[in-house]
């Protein structure tokens, strides 16, 4: 049975990507429109870059798990396809750059020999699971997680349910109530529970950052975890048929929520459970083992003050006797491939096959014995991974910016290097006695998460004497308060970039020296208040006398230009009428040869997807209401009341039939047929030939 699972899953794999190779051959040849394109190819991890005729390629690895021959692989792939460096992102996702798009189908198969997926990194998904890296490792934890958040990726690729939603949506699992996964800030959160024995989680809802941030709202203080799959599909459903998908900006799950209120969500959620594909579904909680190390070196005793120096700031005691995990601070999430090369071969002599990638763009070895820790240390020492600070004020997180983001406007990583030098030049102690965060994004969509930071930064510009320089937003007060609950960051002032440094360096200065005792960086901040900040930062936003230098960016040379493409993180809105009849037809096919291989739930939503892509066709021709699949399913009738079939008399009659109806096969059969005849309809009218 589990090698007929191995090749039907690699027959859909193979079948993935020959689509992609296809679609690829269809845009170059004019047989697609660029739009169309564009969404299918997000939805594969290919992503349009800053610089002309390149692709960002975007690899899906849930929990930010990897073992030692999945990065070695990974870097192969980035020297042969890319640009030799990988990127951590703050999805536990690796980024590679400067991919030609005709061969993004090879590197793709290239990656799937090690069971490495692009399938759903991009797009308007669900995105990348992430999780706590010390899952399963966690001395706080009530249970792995790692089992749960496996099964939730595993769950949902690929479903039909969640193929071209209104935008993105994402997911996380801390492994305690530390809530290091960040779960107060995402579309669903889950910490673990055990309830009069029974493992469940506590379960947020609606959260998220961007330019408008939004805390998650608890809708459960305890759900049994095999109910959390049926749950999450019918969040999806509800959001898949009632999220905006005009106006990008208001499309994601907390403005629905925001809209209709949480009562009213949870009242369609309910409805929608009962014709979900399982009213439970079970997952095995896998038990962790522990493969026996190859380093069979001399345990060496001799540390060193710097051993110890590193040795506190960077290891952390696991729930397993005897072992701890070591954290790498990876500078801006970059690692060359050969560097990642080399670290492989080190997780196969220390730690074996659960390692992880973080939120914080850093690596996690995981299960490294104790009397292997100085060994460790310095083999690390030689690849110059042993920097201080894993998490720390000095590991700094940033998204790309300018170096390879259209949507960049100033060089975020430019700015974490000068930041960084100046932490470990001037402020070295902070590293181990105080948690600070420092987080910056190139723009307000918060990709490098500067709204959750202590102190954070956002890329802007602004004029001084009619030209346009570089700036900073600066932000301060953000962070994790622990238990699903944070805060988000105060904006206090704009300055010119080049003096962002001197706004850090006077922030740092003063907390060292104005602090009361014991007082944490939330606790002095707020002391002291935002317009403390505000006056004694406000003279370095005077734009009166810039320096030459203040209109070149960071890692720059030239003049700064702002130049700002489409960007493509959510995907686009699909509004051509010639496409959408394709792309109805296109899901029903996917439908018919989903009822063939029995697979009669993802049968019946890819039908209910080419009966609404048929709907919005015939309504945008009339210029109708589309900006949700709720609107076009109610404006249909009223526009087109001559509408029916031998089995409904209205369109909203067929949609309610899958709605309260089981997928059972029965079912399957007469909603695919009620389909055909539906698109078919719609197709006729829009030629004008149904009277």
């Amino acid at each position: 049975m589990e090698s007929f699972r191995t090749e039907l899953e690699n027959q859909i794999v193979a079948k993935d990507i020959l689509d992609l190779e296809k679609k690829i051959f269809e845009f170059k040849n004019s047989q697609i429109d660029e739009e169309k394109f564009r969404s299918l190819r997000l939805a594969r991890g290919v992503y349009g870059q800053r610089q002309q005729g390149v692709q960002m390629i975007r690899i899906k690895l849930p929990m930010g798990k990897f073992t030692a021959k999945q990065l070695r692989r990974i870097a192969d792939v980035s020297d042969e396809y890319a640009s030799s460096n990988l990127h951590i992102t703050t999805r536990q996702d690796i980024q590679i750059h400067y991919v030609l798009l005709d061969r993004t189908p090879e590197l793709w198969a290239t990656l799937e020999k090690d069971e490495i997926t692009l399938r759903e990194a991009c797009g308007n998904t669900v995105r990348n699971v992430t999780a706590s890296v010390m899952a399963g490792v966690d001395p706080n934890e009530a249970f792995d997680v790692t089992p749960y958040a496996q099964a939730f990726f595993e769950y949902f690729l690929r479903n039909p349910i969640c193929q071209e939603m209104g935008r993105k949506f994402k997911v996380a699992f801390s492994s305690s109530s530390i809530d290091d996964a960040l779960t107060f800030i995402h579309d669903l959160g889950f910490i673990p529970r055990i309830e009069n024995g029974v493992r469940g989680f506590r379960v947020l809802l609606g959260g998220g950052i961007g330019s408008q941030p939004i805390d998650a709202q608890e809708v459960f203080s305890f759900l049994a975890a095999n109910i959390i799959i049926p749950y999450s599909e019918a969040v999806i459903r509800v959001f898949d048929r009632h999220g905006e998908r005009n106006k990008r900006n208001k499309a994601r799950l907390k403005f629905l929520i925001k809209e209709i209120g949480l009562d009213a969500f949870r009242v369609l959620v309910e409805q929608e459970l009962k014709v979900v594909n399982h009213q439970e579904y079970a997952i095995e909680p896998k038990k962790r083992t522990l493969k026996e190390a190859k380093f069979v070196g001399e345990t060496l005793l001799d540390s060193s003050p710097a051993f110890e120096a590193w040795k506190k700031a960077n290891t952390y005691t696991q729930k397993q006797m005897g072992y701890v995990a070591v954290g790498l601070p990876i500078k801006t999430g970059d690692i060359a491939s050969d560097k990642a090369r080399k670290l492989a071969d080190l997780i196969e002599q220390f730690t074996r096959d659960d390692n992880r990638f973080s939120v914080g763009q850093s690596i996690l070895l995981r299960d490294v014995k104790e009397e292997h820790l100085l060994a460790l240390y310095r083999a690390l020492e030689k690849l110059d991974l042993h920097r201080i600070g894993f998490h720390k004020i000095n590991d700094i997180v940033t998204c790309p910016g300018t170096d390879t983001c259209n949507l960049g406007i100033a060089s975020s990583m430019g700015l974490a290097d000068e930041l960084q030098k100046l932490i470990e030049t001037e402020f070295y102690s902070l590293i181990n006695t105080h948690d600070i965060q420092i987080k910056i994004s190139g723009c307000m969509n918060a990709c490098g998460q500067h709204t959750l930071a202590h102190i954070g930064f956002q890329g802007m510009t602004l004029k001084s004497n009619g030209l346009i320089a570089p700036a900073t937003q600066i932000l301060l007060g953000g962070g994790v308060l622990g238990d699903g609950t944070g805060r988000f960051a105060d904006k206090l002032l704009k300055v010119p970039a080049k003096r962002t440094p001197d706004v850090l360096r006077w922030i740092l200065t003063d907390f060292e020296f104005n602090r009361a005792k014991e007082e944490d960086f939330f606790a002095y901040y707020d002391r002291q208040t935002k317009n403390y900040f505000y006056q004694n930062l406000k003279h370095y936003s005077a734009v009166e006398h810039l320096a030459a230098e203040d209109f070149i960016d960071f890692g720059a040379k030239e003049k700064y230009e702002k130049a700002i493409g489409i960007g493509e993180c959510a995907g686009v809105t699909i509004d051509l009428i010639q496409t959408l009849i394709f792309e109805a037809e296109e899901s029903f096919q996917w439908a018919t040869e989903a009822l063939v291989e029995k697979r009669f739930g993802d049968a019946t939503y890819h039908a209910y997807n080419g009966r609404i892509r048929a709907a919005k066709a015939l309504l945008t021709s009339v210029e109708a209401k589309t900006n949700s699949h709720a609107s076009i399913i109610e404006r249909f009738d009223a526009c087109f009341p001559a509408f029916k079939t031998d089995q409904s008399s209205s369109f909203s009659e067929g949609i309610e039939a899958f709605r309260n109806n089981p997928s059972d096969e029965s079912f399957a059969n007469t909603f695919l047929e009620d389909t055909k005849k539906t698109i078919q309809w719609i197709k006729n009218s829009r030629n004008g030939t149904v009277e």
